[in-house]
């Protein structure tokens, strides 16, 4: 009898390689883009606006935007406002707006600006929260707020000085208020109330020792973003 088609027992049988599936990323876990953030900042905004969010709230849950990481961090932050919509839903689209060179993003600083025997700057498109420190020793801390992106309509401004100074430039077309005190030294604060009566309040209080701070609106600069006016109002 031939057996010589028959299958060889001690042959080594070979296998198709299973394929290794990768498991699917859940959606809260995928990462969270730029215009994912802007979209939840802008929620918070409208709600601060409409007084369902106070001023700690809103400036807590915007830090916490800004820093998120994935749109699962993202989510909780407008779950229990009426506006809110999933973080990576696209916007209606928008009337068209005339062509312009694009804005660059608002850079984010501490809201601490500190000088020892140094400087310290903040200046150019950078976010203003509702509180900001500028402590200047044997130093010099310049805030500069004309070209700023306002989140919050009033903005409270610690300062203190020793052996140093602190210059301070706001927009002309917002509230600027002060209170401090000059020990030999000088506390200056050019008062003004902007004809807009929505328009924000920025207050500087504080104290000079031995030192100089000035704050001042700075002619020709128009504020143009912030809360209200993004909400047209």
């Amino acid at each position: 009898m031939d057996n010589s088609s028959a299958p060889d027992p001690s042959a080594k049988r070979t296998q198709s390689p299973v394929p290794m599936t990768k498991p699917a990323t859940a959606e809260s876990e995928l990462r969270a883009s730029d215009a994912d953030r802007e979209r939840v900042a802008d929620i918070l905004r409208d709600a601060f606006a409409d007084g369902r969010l106070d001023v700690d709230e809103h400036a807590e849950r915007i830090e916490a935007a800004y820093a998120a990481k994935t749109l699962g961090e993202l989510e909780p932050l407008t779950r229990d406002l009426p506006a809110h919509t999933a973080p990576h839903a696209p916007k209606p689209a928008a009337a068209a707006a005339p062509a312009g060179p694009p804005l660059p993003p608002a850079r984010s600083y501490s809201p601490n600006a500190v000088a020892v025997f140094g400087g310290a700057v903040r200046k150019g498109r950078w976010r203003v929260g509702s509180h900001l420190k500028a402590v200047a020793v044997f130093g010099g801390v310049e805030l500069d707020l004309t070209d700023a992106v306002f989140e919050s309509p009033e903005v409270l401004i610690d300062v203190t000085a020793v052996f140093g100074g602190v210059a301070i430039k706001v927009p002309e077309n917002v509230s600027l208020h002060g209170t401090g005190a000059g020990v030999f030294g000088a506390f200056d604060v050019r008062e003004q109330t902007a004809d807009d009566p929505y328009a924000p309040v920025v207050r500087i209080r504080g104290a000079a020792v031995f030192s100089g701070v000035e704050a001042r609106p700075k002619r020709g600069k128009q504020l143009k973003e912030w809360v209200r006016k993004q909400l047209d109002r």
